[in-house]
């Protein structure tokens, strides 16, 4: 009998092959855009799914190097930095087997005196968003100005600013100066989820002076085109060679069913023939 049962299997395990790739998401110990000279910075790659992702990154005088390896103190799935130089500067993502990266990040690392403490990671629509300005050296809560694409948005004597409700409009490069003290670096915001607001024109996209990482979204695409076009076009193959093998041994039975009679129908008009021939004699 014939085993009709291995075709399934194959389309089972073709279903498994089609799954998506798991996404990693990188965390940060200080979720600031911004750091001074000295800091020290954790990140990690975390992924509940699968393991096996490199924290990666790219600076001004590095292309696509690895933590561990490179730079910084790899344990476990944690890379530290303990002191954090201007040289830091740069892109910092999360890349997995078959080049799947999670989304990056933007750091800066200055030797000036002020940095703007503004979230590194991208922030909910709708949240509110709290920007600090701080010195390196006290005193810290001076009077401090707020620029958003070098446009100023105000001044707060407590060196704090809070954004009521972000909204996609409000995304841009923001940075902050405290008067007589010294500017910081300018580091862009990212706000996700939700419709984009029409109140205000939406922002460019922010300059950046190093390589960006793969993009993650144009991988996943690439590779769901990729398994539309493939998946379906294995998955009908295996079908129809299961079709074609049932066809082929239902067309043997046949055939023998088909000759077995017309033999016999010949070894009858022999018998007659030898009858009539016997007759007539």
């Amino acid at each position: 009998m014939e085993d009709t049962s291995q075709p399934w299997i194959f389309f089972l395990m073709s279903l498994l092959s089609c799954s998506p790739p798991t996404q990693a998401r990188l965390i940060v110990s200080k979720n600031q855009a911004q750091l001074f000279e000295g800091d020290l910075l954790s990140l990690s790659c975390e992924d509940t799914m699968s393991t096996g992702w490199t924290l990666r990154r790219n600076t001004t005088e590095e292309t696509r190097t690895q933590c561990g390896a490179d730079w910084g103190l790899l344990k476990g799935s944690s890379c530290t930095i303990s002191y954090v130089t201007p040289w830091e500067t740069g892109v910092y993502w999360c890349e997995g087997v078959g080049g799947a990266s999670s989304s990056s990040i933007n750091l800066t690392v200055t030797g000036g005196p002020v940095v703007l403490q503004s979230p590194v990671l991208p922030v909910m629509e709708g949240h509110d968003v709290t920007l600090s300005c701080q010195s390196k050296t006290p005193p810290s809560s001076l009077t401090a100005d707020f620029y958003r694409d070098d446009v100023i948005i105000g001044s707060q004597p407590t060196g704090h600013m809070t954004l009521q409700r972000v909204s996609r409009s409000d995304e841009g490069l923001y940075r902050c100066e405290i008067r007589g003290h010294g500017k910081s670096p300018s580091s862009w915001l990212s706000v996700t989820g939700g419709i984009p607001s029409t109140s205000r024109p939406t922002t460019r996209a922010p300059p950046t002076s190093v390589a960006s990482p793969p993009s993650s979204f144009s991988l996943q695409v690439k590779l769901l085109l990729l398994l539309v076009v493939f998946c379906p076009y294995f998955i009908s193959t295996l079908l129809m060679v299961s079709l074609y093998r049932r066809r082929a041994a239902g067309g043997d039975l046949s055939i023998s069913k088909v000759m077995s009679p017309h033999r016999n129908t010949e070894q009858g008009l022999d018998a007659d023939y030898d009858v009539i021939t016997e007759h007539h004699f």
